[in-house]
């Protein structure tokens, strides 16, 4: 199958669903990612967290929220995720 430019570069974008924790900055959020696995050995479900910070740039999002965020270009020295969409709204 051959794609093109277009088709690589959404294949290789990071696309997270996650909930907001915290909204305190100025056109950042944080969200926090969890995601569940079994555990190779013993076989047991476990849930395990990762906090990523996105650019908000219309601070549309705001505490207890569900967002999509998306892999983009680094726009500091930690933030390199933008927000995609509001899936739910809090509350």
């Amino acid at each position: 199958m051959i794609l093109n430019d277009k088709q690589e570069d959404a294949k290789k974008t990071q696309m997270l669903e996650g909930e907001v924790v915290s909204d305190k900055m100025h056109k950042t959020i944080v969200v926090k990612v969890s995601r569940t696995f079994k555990h190779p050995l013993i076989g047991k479900t476990i849930r395990r967290c990762k906090k990523y910070k996105a650019h908000d740039e219309k601070n549309e999002a705001k505490i207890g929220d569900w967002v999509e965020i998306v892999e983009g270009r680094p726009i500091s020295k930690t933030k390199h995720m933008v927000l995609g969409s509001i899936v739910r709204k809090a509350g």
